[in-house]
C-alpha cells in the first residue's frame, strides 16, 4: 500500500498536478469515511486541480488586459455618484452586452469614475476568460501611427480587432489630427457589429468633430460606435477632489459670510 501510495505521489508530481498531491491524503480519508466509488473519488481529486487552473487562467487573463488598476465594481462608491444606475452597471458585468455585440460609452467630466467603471466591467469580462484589453486613446493612436510608418498597420489593426472587448479610455483629452482620426476610424469600422468596445470621454458628441479635426470622420466614428450602444452620462463631483475638499474645508468666518 505504501509503495503504491508513494508511486501515485511520484506520478502526480511528475505530471505537475500539485493540487492533487496536496489534497491526496484528505481525499483518501474522505473516500474511506464516506465509502466513495473510485470514480467519485477521482472527480473530487481532479476538481482541486481544475479549480486552481481556472484561478490561474483568470489571473492571467486579467494581467493580459493591461488594466490601469484592479478596482472592481465592489470598490465603486455608488452613493457618491447617484447619477449612475447601479443595477445597469451590474447588468454589464453579466456580459450580456458582449453577446449582443453592443458598445458602452461613459460620458462625463474628469474624475467622476468613468475609467473605474470601464475597468471594472473589463475585469469582470477577463475573469470569465473573455479576451479583453484596456488602452488609453492617445497610446492607441500613437501605436497605430507607428505601425503605419513601419508598414504594419494592417497587422496592428487586426491585433486590436481580435479582442472580444476593447476598452478605449480618455477620448478627447488630447487632440487627434485628421490623419490619425482615419486610423482610429479604421479600427472602429473593423470592430463594428463584430466585437464590443467600451469608450470613456469627457467631451460631448457634438464636439467630436473638433477632437478629430474632421467632422465627416467624427460622424462616421460616432455612427458606428452609437448604433448599438448604451451611453452612460456620469455627473457629480470628482473622486480625486473629494478627499482634498473634505480635508481642506474650513468653517466659514463672519467675514466670509458677508462676502457670500
Amino acid at each position: 500500500m505504501n509503495s503504491s501510495y508513494t508511486k501515485l505521489v511520484q506520478n502526480l508530481e511528475y505530471l505537475k498536478l500539485k493540487q492533487m498531491v496536496s489534497h491526496l491524503d484528505e481525499t483518501i480519508d474522505f473516500m474511506t469515511k464516506n465509502e466513495l466509488s473510485f470514480t467519485d473519488t477521482l472527480i473530487k481529486l481532479t476538481d482541486y486541480e481544475i479549480d486552481m487552473k481556472e484561478i490561474n487562467m483568470m489571473t492571467a487573463m486579467v494581467k493580459v488586459g493591461a488594466f490601469p488598476h484592479r478596482k472592481e465594481i465592489k470598490d465603486f462608491e455608488f452613493d457618491f455618484q447617484p447619477s449612475i444606475n447601479k443595477q445597469q452597471i451590474l447588468d454589464f458585468t453579466t456580459l450580456r452586452f458582449l453577446e449582443l455585440k453592443e458598445n458602452i460609452v461613459f460620458l462625463g467630466p474628469s474624475g467622476v469614475g468613468k475609467t473605474h467603471l470601464a475597468t471594472s466591467i473589463g475585469i469582470a469580462a477577463a475573469k470569465k476568460r473573455t479576451s479583453t484589453y484596456f488602452i488609453k486613446c492617445h497610446d492607441l493612436i500613437m501605436n497605430l501611427r507607428k505601425a503605419k510608418m513601419e508598414s504594419r498597420l494592417e497587422a496592428r489593426l487586426k491585433h486590436y480587432s481580435k479582442y472580444r472587448l476593447l476598452i478605449i479610455d480618455e477620448i478627447g483629452y488630447l487632440p487627434i489630427d485628421a490623419e490619425d482620426a482615419k486610423l482610429f476610424f479604421q479600427l472602429i469600422d473593423m470592430r463594428y457589429e463584430k466585437k464590443s468596445t467600451i469608450l470613456t470621454t469627457n467631451v460631448s458628441f457634438k464636439a467630436w468633430g473638433d477632437i478629430f479635426h474632421d467632422p465627416k470622420i467624427a460622424n462616421a466614428i460616432l455612427d458606428r460606435v452609437l448604433h448599438h450602444a448604451t451611453v452612460i452620462n456620469v455627473s457629480g463631483q470628482s473622486y480625486r477632489l473629494k478627499n482634498h475638499m473634505t480635508q481642506n474645508k474650513e468653517p466659514m468666518t463672519e467675514k466670509q459670510g458677508d462676502l457670500k
